[in-house]
Order: C-alpha cells, then structure tokens, then sequence
C-alpha cells in the first residue's frame, strides 16, 4: 500500500491484528514503514530479490532521519545516489503559494487578512511534512488574550493546512477540528469616553478623524463609512447599493446636519470620500496604525470602532427610539421585526429614521458642552 508518508500519518497507522502490513512512500521509492501488532518499524527494499533491510523502530527513530538513512542506504547498494531526494516544500513555500492561490480567488480583505494573520503569528522555518498539532496549537493558545485574533489566526492557519492536502503537500491537516469562537464583545462606551473619543476625531486630521466623526454620528460600520462614495449621497441620505453592505440588501439611512457638516468639509477627493493613501480607486485601509496614533492621548479603556457602534445603538435605546428604528439605522434583518412580520411590514421608518439621528446630534452637542 503506498501513500504520503509524513508524521501524522505514520502516527495514525493502525496495527493489525495480526500479520503485517507495509506501507510504501510516495516520495521515497524503496522506503516504507512495516507495521505488526507490537510495533512499527521503518525499512528499505533494495536488490533484484527484493530485499528488505530495517532502519530502526518507530518512535525511537524518527521519519525524517529514516528517510535520510534510506536514502543513504540505497546510494551505497547501488553505487550512486539512484534515489533523487525530494526537495523539501517549506511551511513558507508553501504559505506562499497559498496565499497567491488565494488571491486569484478570494476578495481582497480576505486575502489581506489571511496574510496579515499568517505571516504575524505563523513563522515556522521547517519543512511542511514535518510541521506538527503541537508547534501550531502552541501559538494559537499564546493569542489566549485576543480573543478576537485567536479565532482568526486559528481559521487562516486551518485553512492554509486545508489547502495545503487539497494541493498534496501532506497527507493530513495538523490543525485540530475544534472551534476558537471569540466571546460577543459588549463594549460600550461610558458617556465621558464618548465624548473624550468624540472631541478627538473633531480636532484629528483627514482621513481618520472624519471617519471617527461619522462612525459616532451615523452608527454605520467602519468599511462602509470608509468605502462612502459622492454619488451615493443624494437629497440630504446616502444610500448604500444594493450588495455593498454586509447584509447584501440597499440600505438608505439620512444624514443629519452634524453628518453633512462633516462630509461638507472632507477635501475633494473625487467619488470617493475616504481613498487609500496608495491607491485613489480603492477605500481606506490603514485601521491599525492610526487608530494607534488617534489613541494615544486618550486615557480611557481600549476599545474598537465597532464598539462605536454598540454604543449608538444603547445611546438611541436611552432616548427612547424605538427598537425597529434602531435596527432600521443599524440595517440589522433580524430583531424586533422579522419571520412573517418581515414579510409584510415593509415600512422604511425613514423619517423616525431622521428624527432619531437628529436627537442624536443633540444629545452629542450637550454632551460636548457638559
């Protein structure tokens, strides 16, 4: 029987119960791993007859130093090494090739994650078969104090070793078939780190301080506020097409005087109102960095910009907006209006909509003066 010998597929070879079986490697003609009730040992046929020789006994003898040892042993036999050695596919070769099969299949955000991920937290120098359950689950436990990262360190290394079967570089993934799930995050922002957070973006440049200042005012999510385009925005709303947002579906929500103010002072920039730095046709997407920078005079507990927009959501509960309002801002589909009611209550709450968001640049206005 012949099959791509690697560490934990000799690990997971069962005994027989009685007899022996040999299992040949593809990668090494001539060298297998026997296996009987008791044990399994490593050895090498050689010869016109067939010959067996054994290496050693597994554990004691590991595969990669047998497969050396093999291929020693048939260079001597046979006067010159008749065995071409495999070369060995790194955990970065083959890290880099998925990730370029990556790209020419996935979107661009996942692609950038999957690289970021892989490359901060995945740096193992050693041959991909010989890549094991313990060195990668060693440093998703080490990410215990993110949760959040954790989780999708875990999915993008699984992935990378998913594919990496997929592609024949080994036989079976080393990634557990377990579920990192990060717990909910329930981050809200008191009112003084609201407003703390609140006079910052005020005072911080383009692009990130705008951005900060509609994030607070509107409650839109931070890709879509970066990714806002002129021609969305018609009749003092801007409506985000129809596939954009996370929910697939159009959503319109109005703009208050406190928006439009902002965006009424953005530089012109063409259609898009938040470009990269590196690339004016494609959003904004340097989170890290300057949120590190918008962060640093800030004495208060950290927190993320879609903490943000939990906070809008409790502060519109505080004032009496009625919860499908709410959702209907947020553009959530499930919630107080949803099952059959969903069906039929097609009603767009728009101008509670305005009213809602409308308070809410008051309520941000006497916060400030407090």
């Amino acid at each position: 029987m012949k099959l791509r010998l690697t560490d934990l597929a000799v690990r997971k070879l069962a005994s027989p119960s009685r007899g022996q079986v040999t299992y040949w490697d593809e990668a090494t003609p001539g060298f297998g791993v026997r296996c009987s009730s008791k044990s399994k040992s490593f050895v090498v046929m050689f010869g016109e007859r067939r010959r067996l020789k054994t290496l050693g006994r597994y554990p004691s003898l590991s595969l990669s130093e047998a497969r050396k040892e093999a291929r020693r042993f048939l260079a001597q036999v046979f006067d010159g090494p008749i065995v071409a050695d495999v070369p060995a596919v790194t955990f970065v070769a083959a890290k880099n090739e998925f990730l370029k099969d990556c790209s020419a299949r996935n979107k661009p955000r996942t692609v950038a994650d999957y690289t970021r991920l892989l490359n901060r937290h995945f740096n193992f120098r050693t041959d991909i078969q010989l890549l094991n359950r313990q060195q990668i689950m060693r440093v998703v436990s080490s990410l215990a104090g993110t949760p959040s990262e954790q989780a999708h360190a875990y999915v993008a290394v699984r992935t990378m070793m998913n594919w990496c079967v997929r592609h024949g570089y080994i036989d079976l993934s080393p990634v557990p078939t377990m579920s990192h799930r990060a717990a909910s995050r329930n981050r809200i922002l008191t009112k003084a780190e609201l407003k703390a957070v609140y006079l910052r973006s005020k005072e911080y440049p383009y692009p990130f301080g705008p951005i900060v200042q509609l994030a607070i005012l509107t409650g839109q999510r931070r890709g879509e506020i970066a990714a806002m385009r002129r021609c969305w925005i018609a009749n003092e709303a801007v409506v985000f097409p129809e596939g954009f947002a996370k929910n697939g579906r159009e959503h319109r929500v109005p703009l208050s005087l406190g928006a439009l103010s902002v965006i009424g002072r953005l530089p012109d920039t063409g259609d898009l109102l938040f470009p990269a730095r590196t690339d004016a046709e494609k959003p904004f997407n340097g989170w890290g960095k300057c949120k590190s920078r918008f962060d640093e005079p800030l004495e208060i507990e950290p927190y993320t910009l879609h903490d943000l927009r939990r906070t809008f959501s409790s502060n519109m509960a505080m004032q009496g907006v009625p919860i499908q309002v709410t959702e209907k801002i947020l553009n959530h589909i499930s919630g107080s209006v949803s099952g059959v009611a969903a069906v039929y209550n097609r009603y767009t709450y728009f101008d509670e909509m305005r009213e809602a968001l409308e308070g809410y640049d008051d309520f941000l206005a006497k916060l400030i003066e407090d």
